[in-house]
């Protein structure tokens, strides 16, 4: 299990969600800047991720825990991350960072919630890629 305590975003909302997971992961950043990390390495993810709401649906959930590890674990676990969809379409995404990683996690699952007639909102995805690396992202639209 993982026991970490993670930045909290602002809300208004009455329902927090945060769902913890993990996956393996191999990616490589093919861009002169980042060194040794234009190689094909791999790295053992550790992501959390927080939704918000004032409505659940009609079981009584915010959203089902595992509707979000389906959606991102399934997609990511044990795969090259440059060869998803979301690296190979010229999204202006194409070097999986961190950053982008947890930006791309949070496009993800938004676009299921907006889906949901109850209107959820993913406020952050945390996303650590080594022990004492991590990345933090929020929209803008969520900020105080």
């Amino acid at each position: 299990m993982i026991q970490q305590i993670y930045p909290t975003p602002d809300h208004h909302y009455e329902f927090e969600l945060n769902k913890d997971m993990h996956f393996a992961a191999a990616h490589h950043i093919p861009h002169v800047d980042a060194g040794s990390c234009q190689n094909v390495h791999g790295h053992t993810y550790f992501a959390n991720i927080t939704i918000g709401g004032d409505q659940l649906d009609d079981s009584g959930f915010l959203i089902n825990f595992q509707h979000i590890k389906k959606l991102i674990h399934k997609r990511f676990d044990h795969s090259l991350i440059n060869e998803d969809d979301m690296f190979t379409s010229n999204s202006g995404m194409e070097f999986p960072t961190t950053e982008v990683m947890a930006k791309v996690m949070w496009e993800i699952i938004q676009s299921h919630l907006d889906t949901l007639p109850h209107q959820p909102k993913c406020l952050q995805v945390f996303l650590r890629e080594t022990p004492t690396s991590y990345v933090i992202y929020r929209p803008k639209w969520n900020r105080s």
